[in-house]
């Protein structure tokens, strides 16, 4: 027995109904992406604060002290520079979700309308692939996205390391 495209127009509702949905994946990274910037401004902050904190009492506690900031400047700044290069890549891959979304919502949109036309036709072997196919917009959107905060994740991870390291030594 054949099989009709009436038969896959749940399917293809389906990924309509989700390739729509994509938009809202950037729910998934954005909170982690946040959270990576805020931490980042924070250390900076505290940072800032211990430079201008009061003298020490002698020149050699002032010494070490100063060296012991400078090494935690330069900790954040290395994870910066390592970071800000992620930070460039967080919004292009945000901008990739939007047009995987786009492109995917119209994909299903058009095998929606194509399988109410063609009801009873049977369904060909390239028909099959374009339904897969516009599931393909919906894993890479996730895959991004899921990479995206699991990155921004470690680079936090990473930051909230040195800053507690700056309040044991500092």
């Amino acid at each position: 027995m054949s099989q009709t495209w009436g038969d896959f127009q749940a399917i293809v509702q389906l990924s309509a109904g989700l390739n729509v949905a994509i938009l809202s994946f950037v729910d998934i990274s954005l909170p982690a992406i946040k959270e990576r910037r805020h931490v980042f401004a924070k250390a900076q902050q505290e940072l800032d604060m211990h430079r201008k904190s009061p003298t020490k009492a002698t020149d050699a506690e002032q010494k070490l002290y100063d060296s012991q900031v400078e090494e935690m400047n330069q900790k954040l700044y290395l994870l910066w520079r390592e970071s800000s290069t992620f930070s460039n890549e967080e919004d292009s891959l945000i901008r990739s979700t939007g047009i995987l979304g786009f492109l995917g919502a119209i994909l299903s949109l058009l095998l929606l309308w194509y399988s109410a036309e063609y009801y009873d036709s049977v369904i060909t072997l390239g028909g099959k692939g374009l339904i897969l196919l516009s599931f393909c917009s919906l894993i890479g959107a996730f895959i991004i996205n899921f990479m995206t905060a699991s990155q921004a994740s470690v680079f936090t991870k990473k930051c909230n390391q040195i800053r507690q390291e700056m309040h044991e030594k500092l």
